[in-house]
C-alpha cells in the first residue's frame, strides 16, 4: 500500500458587522488623530491660533468663494472612487487574468461604490490589496502633512484612514489564516470567502 495526500479546500464566509463598523470608525478616527494630529499640533501649533484660522478662511473665501462649500464634497467623492480603483489595481497584479478579473460597481443597498475580484487570491495578496487604499490615500498624505505643515492634507489623510475601517476589519478577520489559503472577495457583501487548504491521506493499492 502506498500513501499520498489529496488537497481540498474548506470554504467559509467571513462577513463584517456593519453596525460595529460604524462604531469602529470612531475608534479608527480617534487613533488617526492621536497618531498624526498630536505630532502635527506639536510641530505646527501656531496654525491653531485664532488669528491664523481667521486669516486662512479669509484667503479661502477670496480664492474659491462658491467652490469653498463644494470642495470637501469633491475631494471625498474623488477619494471614494480612487479607494476602489486602488483595490482593483493592486489585486489585479496577483490575479491570473489581471484587471479582467476586477469588477467595479455600486452596491445599491449601501449606495456606495465597490470593487470585486472575481477570482481567489492568496491571503497575503488579498490583505495587501485591502490595505493599499488606506496607505496611499490616508497614511502617506497624513505623514506628508505633518512634515509640510498642511492642515488640509492632514484632514484628508485622517478621513481616508477612517474610511478604510471596513478594510481593517476584514484584514483582522484574516490575520490568523495560513499563507497557502485562498481568499475570494464577496461580490455583494462586506466580507469574503476563505478557502482553507485541507490535506487528506489517500491510500492506493
Amino acid at each position: 500500500m502506498n500513501g499520498n495526500t489529496v488537497e481540498e479546500y474548506q470554504k467559509e464566509l467571513l462577513i463584517i458587522d456593519l453596525q460595529k463598523a460604524n462604531r469602529y470608525a470612531l475608534l479608527t478616527l480617534l487613533t488617526a488623530v492621536i497618531v498624526f494630529g498630536v505630532p502635527y499640533y506639536a510641530i505646527w501649533a501656531d496654525q491653531f491660533s485664532m488669528a491664523h484660522i481667521k486669516g486662512t478662511f479669509r484667503n479661502l473665501e477670496a480664492r474659491y468663494k462658491y467652490l469653498l462649500a463644494l470642495l470637501p464634497l469633491l475631494v471625498i467623492s474623488l477619494g471614494i472612487v480612487l479607494h476602489e480603483l486602488i483595490h482593483g489595481l493592486t489585486w489585479s497584479l496577483f490575479a491570473r487574468n489581471g484587471h479582467r478579473s476586477i469588477k467595479y460597481g455600486i452596491l445599491r443597498k449601501y449606495a456606495t461604490p465597490y470593487c470585486h475580484c472575481r477570482e481567489p487570491l492568496q491571503v497575503r495578496h488579498y490583505i495587501l490589496g485591502a490595505l493599499m487604499p488606506a496607505a496611499i490615500l490616508g497614511v502617506l498624505p497624513a505623514i506628508t502633512a505633518v512634515i509640510w505643515g498642511n492642515f488640509y492634507l492632514l484632514a484628508a489623510g485622517i478621513f481616508f484612514i477612517m474610511a478604510a475601517t471596513g478594510d481593517f476589519m476584514i484584514v483582522h478577520l484574516l490575520r490568523h489564516e495560513k499563507r497557502g489559503d485562498q481568499v475570494m472577495d464577496h461580490p455583494s457583501e462586506a466580507g469574503c470567502y476563505i478557502y482553507r487548504r485541507v490535506k487528506h491521506s489517500k491510500t492506493a493499492p
